[in-house]
């Protein structure tokens, strides 16, 4: 069965900024605040750490950064479903800005994630992108306008508001985050607290001068934001 997962969550990818030993590391330190502040966190690991990440960690949810939608058999070079579903991954991450895919190349790998019961992660550039992919009805979508992705500006409450109504409209189940451009807890927060079920960080985390605090802060900023939320919306429930 796929993991069921809680929002708020917050997903971290190290694309390939980091390697070996490190993303190891990070993802520890990751699992340690996952636990310390009850918060579900995805760990978008490298194909080649996928299975030291999935062995050595408890509560990190892993997600492979791509895979192809063959079948066992031939295909050296391409990544098979079958295998990143082996090796330990819960999830694929699909049509992100790095690997873009078209839309019938999303319909097919999200089928096969299904098929496996692994959780499919999908990014959209553009509100338009983001509807038309959730008609695939994804488990998580990403909408990230790719122009703020590692630029350290973020998305504004407006465009939270619109691109999570758009989605919500055409698949009420699908989780939505915001990502691109987040290097601080400061904006974690506010991201989740503008209404944001899950938020996400790659490069300012791991080019930050100190990532493993980094990713204390982000996580912290999650859980705060949301028990943050919860008691303005208890308060609201009691005067009424």
């Amino acid at each position: 069965m796929k993991p069921q997962i809680k929002a708020p969550f917050f997903e971290i990818g190290v694309k390939n900024y980091i390697f070996g030993d490190r993303v190891l590391e990070l993802a520890k330190t990751a699992d340690a605040c996952a636990k310390k502040y009850d918060i579900d966190v995805l760990f978008i690991a490298p194909y080649t750490e996928i299975r030291r990440v999935t062995d050595c960690t408890d509560r990190l949810i892993v997600l492979a950064p791509y895979m192809d939608t063959l079948r066992p058999g031939r295909g050296m070079a391409d990544v098979l479903p079958e295998a990143v579903k082996a090796a330990g991954a819960k999830g694929v991450v699909i049509n992100h800005c790095e690997r873009p895919m078209s839309l019938s190349s999303v319909k097919q790998t999200i089928d096969r994630a299904s098929e496996l019961e692994l959780i499919s992660f999908v990014c959209a550039d553009t509100t338009a992108e983001a509807k038309a992919i959730a008609q695939l009805h994804p488990d998580i979508m990403n909408p990230e306008p790719s122009e703020l992705i590692g630029t350290g500006r973020t998305c504004d409450r407006a465009y939270i508001q619109e691109v999570t109504q758009a989605i919500k409209e055409i698949s009420p189940n699908t989780i939505v985050e915001i990502a691109a451009g987040i290097s601080s807890g400061r904006q974690v927060y506010d991201l989740i607290y503008a209404g944001a079920q899950a938020v996400g960080a790659a490069s300012g985390i791991v080019n930050s001068p100190d990532p493993h605090a980094m990713v204390e802060e982000m996580i912290f900023s999650v859980r705060r934001a949301y028990d943050d939320l919860t008691v303005r919306f208890e308060k609201g429930e009691n005067s009424k």
